[in-house]
């Protein structure tokens, strides 16, 4: 049924489920597994004024998301499964789901934390948003 996975990594406690999740999926199925990691490009727009730009701050992050892409995909390649990685750059919600159509995925995978009160609503959900627009189906790994 599911031929091509995209999971949505950042190294978090729910992101590492979903990875663990997603390679029992990718057995069954004998799916092809993309692991794409997002950086926002407003990493690359901060500033510790708000006037000058820090290219070293954007550099320092990029090192930091290729280390969390390189983690997933040691993690997988140690259970012995198969998986490309991509990073990403831009709104998350945007970059997976452009990524997912580019793929032809037929399930995107994804880690869901609960959050209670004001963090949520003032943060949104990435989850949520993901399933709204995504050109396929998605599977959220829930933990609390």
């Amino acid at each position: 049924m599911y031929k091509t996975i995209v999971l949505a990594y950042d190294g978090s406690a729910s992101g590492q489920q979903a990875l663990l999740d997603c390679k029992d999926l990718a057995q069954w199925n004998q799916a092809v597994l993309w692991l794409v990691a997002v950086m926002p490009y407003n990493v690359n727009l901060l500033t510790l004024d708000g006037s000058f730009p820090v290219p070293e701050l954007g550099q320092r992050e990029k090192i930091n998301y290729q280390k969390i892409l390189a983690d997933g995909l040691h993690r997988l390649a140690e259970a012995g499964y198969a998986a490309t990685g991509e990073l990403l750059e831009g709104d998350a919600v945007q970059e997976i789901t452009k990524f997912a159509r580019k793929v032809e995925a037929d399930l995107i995978v994804i880690g869901h934390k609960h959050v209670e009160g004001w963090a949520r609503w003032w943060s949104g959900s990435i989850s949520g948003a993901l399933v709204e627009h995504a050109p396929c189906s998605v599977f959220c790994v829930v933990t609390r």
